[in-house]
């Protein structure tokens, strides 16, 4: 049984390196690149290059694209379980400027196919495994299954509430053992679910006591870690639910690095933090050595062009 599942969306990402990014009517000049990415496999590669035994459910179309995500997932270990589906395997479309930002439009195209049913039939992966980790590429209903499903057996499920304009379903929310959003998914979430507003530029110099008051207002039952990019990343525990830690919330710093492309580096801290949190089934270790580990994980795919190409290798005890 893989430690880790993900569960979630395979794209083909087209990436133009630009100067700077480009505005409403401009047309500029870049470098082209093509490579493989979605959150869901952007995940599941950073998880099992970070250490852990990973398996990855999704949805692909016949052509190119989803024998790639096979030749891929096969290169890296993943057990790579296939929805075969009619629409062409998902796309992404990336700009980055030279300080490593981007801007990204996605088609779902066979993403959008992962279906209720066929997760059902994967349940033997999902309730074998010590975390389920999905995002929101894929059909809400199919995640919140593939959820319901891995929590019913006690395994621990993570959720990555992106992209932020997302319709991230209370359900969801409600299922979720820890939620990982980043500024802006964290002010859309409360935004959308609680009586609360934040500005998404606010929250890395807002107070540690009162992010601890939101977290617990928007996921009152789970730990929520909001990534802070170069400010690092703000945990926030039920008093009664510490995983380890001493402390119900806290900060952790980020590593610093000369960041070349940050295209993925919220997926790479997920799939880290995954495979570290399934890897202390076997090592107890607090919640914040986690966050450490997938903090310089994250920190070290930034210094490499790509997505699930740029997640680095590490040996299986780095975890």
């Amino acid at each position: 049984m893989s430690h880790v599942v993900v569960v979630g969306s395979f794209n083909v990402d087209h990436v133009w390196n630009c100067a700077t990014l480009p505005r409403l009517g401009e047309t500029l000049s870049g470098r082209y690149h093509t490579g493989p990415g979605g959150k869901g496999f952007n995940q599941a590669v950073a998880a099992a290059r970070a250490g852990a035994e990973t398996g990855f459910l999704c949805a692909l179309g016949d052509d190119d694209g989803g024998r790639q995500a096979r030749a891929l997932a096969e290169a890296d270990g993943i057990d790579l379980r296939v929805h075969d589906s009619s629409q062409p395997t998902g796309t992404a479309g990336i700009y980055v400027d030279e300080a490593g930002h981007n801007t990204i439009v996605i088609g779902a195209g066979a993403n959008a196919d992962l279906s209720v049913a066929w997760l059902g039939r994967q349940a033997e992966a999902l309730t074998g495994a010590r975390v389920l980790l999905s995002q929101l590429e894929s059909p809400l209903d199919s995640v919140l299954e593939a959820m319901r499903l891995a929590r019913a057996s006690g395994t621990t499920t993570m959720l990555n509430p992106a992209p932020a304009n997302a319709q991230c379903l209370r359900e969801l929310l409600a299922a979720a053992d820890i939620l990982t959003p980043n500024e802006t998914e964290f002010a859309a979430l409360l935004e959308r679910h609680t009586s609360h507003r934040i500005e998404s530029e606010t929250i890395a110099t807002t107070s540690d006591a009162q992010l601890h008051r939101l977290c617990r207002t928007l996921l009152p039952r789970g730990t929520v870690v909001i990534t802070l990019g170069a400010a690092g990343a703000f945990v926030s525990h039920r008093e009664d639910q510490l995983r380890g830690d001493v402390a119900p919330f806290y900060r952790v710093a980020a590593d610093k690095v000369e960041p070349v492309d940050t295209t993925g580096a919220g997926d790479a801290f997920n799939g880290a933090l995954a495979a570290a949190y399934a890897a202390a089934h076997v090592h107890a270790h607090p919640f914040a050595e986690h966050v450490r580990f997938a903090n310089r994980y994250a920190a070290l795919s930034t210094e490499h062009v790509g997505a699930a190409l740029a997640m680095p290798r590490l040996p299986a005890s780095a975890s």
